[in-house]
């Protein structure tokens, strides 16, 4: 059965990329089907929302992560990714140009991405040697 912490991390790790993706592949796709500019995928409300789904769910899973695997250094890995994908946002286009937005979010989530991928491997890896937690 997982755990609210193992959902949260695969949540993150999901939400980083579909991130990246965004940042990445939406220009192509709206040169490709230029039917889809009519959702307004590429609005900046976009950047907002995701960084506020986010940030509570990294901060949740890789806490509580942490506090069972004593890994604290992946405390430091997604908080500085979550500070990137938060001066993204904050910064923006006007200030950084969007190319400059587009490397802080593709840092940023990557960072997110890493943390959140090594915090799952290191709680499996402990459920994994103590079979008395199952």
């Amino acid at each position: 059965m997982e755990t609210l912490q193992t959902i949260t991390d695969k949540l993150s790790i999901s939400l980083s990329l579909l991130c990246a993706i965004h940042c990445l592949a939406l220009p192509v796709i709206l040169t490709l089907l230029p039917s889809l500019a009519a959702l307004q995928l590429d609005n900046e409300a976009f950047h907002y929302w995701m960084v506020l789904a986010v940030i509570p769910t990294s901060i949740y899973a890789l806490t509580m992560g942490c506090k069972r695997h004593k890994h604290f250094r992946l405390l430091l890995i997604g908080g500085a990714g979550l500070a990137l994908l938060v001066l993204a946002v904050v910064l923006g286009e006007e200030a950084i140009g969007e190319s400059g937005e587009k490397i802080l979010t593709l840092l940023g989530a990557t960072l997110v991405a890493i943390g959140h991928f090594w915090n799952f491997r290191l709680c499996r890896q402990q459920d994994c040697a103590c079979p008395d937690s199952h």
